[in-house]
């Protein structure tokens, strides 16, 4: 049985999460500000973290921020519907996914259930090269000649699809089924938001081109 961490300061909206999350069989834990996330979270150790943005103490960038510090658990975050920059901001800061409110149950769910399989799928310690790029699928790290590459969970997913797919064409469809998976609907243009998020902390520490835009198809590691 998984154990969820929701971190919400609204009664209403925690009580409704709580209820429906226990229902489909998850062990709830719960916290109602930034900074008893924290604790709630050193001691439990939870599975996965469904954090909302606006919360009182710490807000929630700044709880994942500080959790992306420790661990690579999965977290969703909860953001105001049209809250643009929340959500760029969080993935950027390493969250797994985000959902805006309102938001119906059925969702919800199925983003859980989908993060924590991606979670689960990484696959036993195994190093991927390609010329001065290296990547640990056990350590989820990444580097170039020694030069470490932070990563978040979907972009060491996606580099490991392209580092297992060296000089082959990946369509965005193709992308999105092999990170995100076959039953998660995204808009494609997401993909070209995490790819200019991967390139930008290669092209960091690189000195040559990885990855490249195939006009018409999507993108190929080189």
């Amino acid at each position: 049985m998984e154990k969820i961490l929701i971190v919400e300061d609204d009664e209403t909206v925690l009580n409704f999460e709580e209820l429906e999350l226990k229902h489909e069989g998850y062990n709830c834990l719960v916290a109602k500000d930034g900074r008893q996330a924290l604790e709630v979270f050193e001691e439990e150790k939870p599975d996965l973290v469904l954090l909302d943005i606006m919360l009182p103490e710490l807000n929630g960038i700044e709880v994942l921020r500080r959790i992306r510090k420790a661990s690579s658990t999965p977290v969703i975050l909860v953001t105001a519907k049209g809250e643009t920059y929340d959500k760029v901001n969080g993935l950027n800061t390493g969250a797994d996914d985000y959902i805006s409110k309102p938001f119906a149950i059925e969702e919800l769910l199925a983003r859980i259930s989908a993060v924590l399989r991606r979670f689960k799928s990484v696959s036993n310690e195994t190093l991927l090269k390609n010329r001065d790029l290296e990547l640990n699928t056990q350590s989820m790290s990444a580097n170039i000649q020694g030069n470490s590459i932070n990563l978040s969970k979907l972009e060491f997913l996606m580099l490991k699809y392209f580092m297992e797919n060296v000089n082959v064409a990946l369509s965005r469809n193709q992308i999105i089924d092999k990170v995100w998976g076959k039953d998660y609907f995204i808009e494609e243009n997401t993909v070209d938001v995490y790819v200019n998020y991967l390139r930008s902390k290669i092209d960091q520490v690189a000195k040559s081109e990885y990855i490249r835009t195939i006009r018409g198809i999507g993108y190929m590691m080189v």
